[in-house]
């Protein structure tokens, strides 16, 4: 159950990682572009953006998106360079899980609905037994585990953003827009039959606001907010059931 969940959220990093790689080809540019960066092509504008997404030192990620098999993965988590994160995330809508990293270990809390949703092809009454075991409560394990070590990858920013690394955008600007309040330009990006529109700051540091991957097979939106702002990683209060411990 536990390796599911873990499993379930790096898909969802995973995708959220490769919407980045939908910016290839060569770069062209707008005929007049006026307006927020006025005389840069959609391509250039979405270079800046990439760049200034890279060099943030933590951000939140916001998405809801399809893995694989057809699951809908909710995801909002906020994560540094430093291997902190904090946040939570659902499959197909079917509970939650908290999930926090600070220094060398990785804490989980699941609720109800999303243990049974995980265990469900288990008998009920081993089902019943994890639910009183886990349901509500803090768990830990060492990031550095077999269990926990795709999930501390994740936690680390460098990691998530690695693909954002070398990209040479052909986008093409669009129209005007806000994201969450913040000014925004809105760029789209083909990749094949796959469209995707990238909402770019235009005020402050043009970083990634808004990526909508509008692809038949895997749909989904991720948001970026909360640019160099501190993770709230605090090490949870009262008791913490160690899975290491227990050998799970």
């Amino acid at each position: 159950m536990r390796r599911t969940a873990l499993a379930a959220l790096c898909l969802a990093a995973a995708a959220t990682a490769s919407l980045t790689g939908c910016l290839p080809g060569e770069d062209k540019a707008d005929s007049k572009p006026k307006g927020p960066f006025a005389g840069l092509s959609g391509g250039e504008i979405a270079d800046r953006a990439v760049e200034a997404t890279s060099n943030a030192t933590s951000l939140r990620m916001k998405g809801d998106i399809v893995d694989d098999d057809g699951s809908r993965i909710g995801l909002d988590m906020a994560l540094d360079k430093k291997g902190r994160c904090a946040g939570t995330m659902s499959a197909d809508g079917e509970g939650e899980a908290e999930l926090l990293m600070t220094g060398d270990t990785l804490y989980m809390k699941y609720d109800e609905k999303f243990l049974r949703a995980q265990d469900e092809d288990a008998p009920k009454e081993e089902t019943d037994g994890v639910v009183a075991m886990l349901a509500g409560k803090w768990t830990k394990m060492s990031a550095k585990g077999s269990d926990a070590k795709d999930m501390a990858a994740f936690c680390d920013l460098d990691t998530v953003l690695a693909d954002f690394q070398d990209v040479n955008s052909d986008a093409t600007r669009g129209r005007t827009t806000t994201v969450d309040g913040t000014p925004a330009i809105v760029l789209h990006e083909k990749d094949g039959k796959d469209t995707y529109t990238l909402s770019v700051a235009t005020k402050g540091k043009p970083y990634l606001l808004k990526v909508v991957n509008k692809s038949a097979k895997d749909p989904g939106t991720v948001t970026f907010s909360d640019f160099d702002t501190p993770v709230p990683a605090e090490t949870p209060k009262g008791k913490v059931i160690d899975l290491d411990a227990l050998g799970g």
